[in-house]
């Protein structure tokens, strides 16, 4: 029987069907409402729910959510920085009302593309590995011995809110100097345009990107400065976590060397322990589609 797998993020809601193997049958997405309602937002996934239950011909297995956060295991409500509507947000139970008789795991969006990218990506075999997405934010999760490692709450492994400068830029989570405010994409876009970038109207990470391949020296500089604040984030983590396998995805990954490049020599200058020789840091496999995978994967664990 097929698994019904959710991904619920600030740009989109995306709904799957996975087979045993975790093979992606089926899959839909449409845009999270931009609304202050939380009924709104529950709406649009109530509506994917149902729309993937018919195409399941009406029994799914199990289900797995991937929700961005924080996430709160035990009460099985969701407070997502990038979703201001849903505060103290009960998902779980809501997700379980709609597919009764039918067992729901909750886990953060960053967990969940670690589990993916274990199961069936760059990850396969490691032993302590992390997880991270750079996007439009930064994301991440951990996987110790095939299984999530959650921490108290479900939230450990957030590692887009490590603090990089201790002066730097508010966050959206509030706090300042946060690697997400450094590396993501449109924070280093925003970085560029105020260091002399001559940015076309409405320029963001790709266009940085495509300048930074063209020669741009204040582009390629904003990519190794947010590398360099990936770098020291993973190496805080590695040493505090002992992590063997660094997994990346997400829009900016996309843009391959010009990042991996700088943050592969930025991560070997900061782990210098001894017991962090072995660490490697790899481009993610299964792009937008590892939230769903590893949503699948919680599902079945």
């Amino acid at each position: 029987m097929l698994t019904l797998c959710l991904d619920i993020g600030g740009t989109k809601v995306a709904a799957g069907l996975a087979d045993p193997d975790g093979v992606l049958v089926h899959t839909a997405t449409c845009p999270t409402p931009k609304s202050a309602d939380a009924e709104q937002v529950w709406d649009a996934v109530e509506a994917m729910i149902r729309d993937a239950l018919r195409a399941a011909g009406g029994a799914v297995a199990a289900v797995g959510i991937a929700a961005a956060g924080p996430v709160h295991l035990s009460s099985g409500t969701v407070n997502p920085i990038n979703i201001p509507a849903w505060r103290g947000f009960p998902l779980r139970d809501r997700v379980a009302a709609v597919v009764p008789g039918v067992p729901v795991r909750l886990g953060g969006d960053g967990v969940c593309m670690a589990l993916g990218e274990h199961w069936l990506g760059a990850g396969r075999g490691a032993g302590f590995l992390l997880g991270m997405v750079v996007s439009t934010g930064v994301g991440g999760g951990l996987v110790q011995g095939g299984l999530p490692y959650t921490g108290r709450t479900g939230n450990a492994g957030h590692v887009g809110h490590v603090v990089v400068e201790q002066h730097g830029e508010v966050c959206s989570c509030g706090g300042r100097g946060c690697v997400e405010t450094v590396a993501s994409g449109p924070w280093m876009a925003r970085w560029a345009r105020a260091n002399g970038w001559n940015a076309p109207l409405g320029a963001g990470a790709k266009e940085l990107a495509d300048a930074a391949a063209a020669g741009d020296p204040v582009a390629r500089q904003a990519f190794r400065r947010g590398a360099g604040a990936l770098a020291a984030t993973i190496a805080s983590v590695a040493a505090v976590c002992d992590l063997d396998l660094v997994v990346i995805g997400g829009g900016v990954a996309k843009s391959g060397p010009l990042l991996f490049d700088p943050l592969r020599a930025a991560v070997a200058e900061y782990a210098r322990l001894d017991f962090l020789a072995g660490l490697r840091v790899v481009p993610a496999e299964l792009g937008g589609d590892a939230g769903l995978v590893g949503a699948a994967r919680l599902a079945g664990l």
